[in-house]
């Protein structure tokens, strides 16, 4: 009993005792704030994939409008509704809402 009390009294093991409580609980950076951290930091790196991605495919769309008279044509038809002289354009909106809306 004497030898356990003189261990747990050791002013080295309640100094480290009090800094690892002091590290994970109290400290601006303890455990949980760097645990919310990290899923923040791969939340950014998964958007960053994600926006590479969207560069990518931009710059590819970008290069086809630049080079290929084609791809000009399909451009503006399908976001500007241009037609040629003659043509109807016909617009089906499946977003809007039938007659009871």
């Amino acid at each position: 009993m004497n030898k356990t009390l003189k261990v747990l009294t050791n002013k080295y093991l309640l100094t480290g005792v009090a800094f690892l409580a002091w590290t994970v609980y109290f400290d601006q950076n303890d455990y949980f704030t760097l645990q919310q951290r990290r899923k923040e930091l791969d939340g950014l790196k998964d958007n960053i994939a994600y926006l590479n991605g969207e560069i990518r495919r931009m710059n590819k769309e970008k290069n086809d409008l630049v080079q290929d008279p084609h791809t000009i044509e399909q451009y503006a038809r399908e976001n500007y509704r241009m037609k040629q002289d003659g043509e109807d354009v016909y617009v089906i909106d499946a977003g809007a809402a039938g007659p009871g809306k």
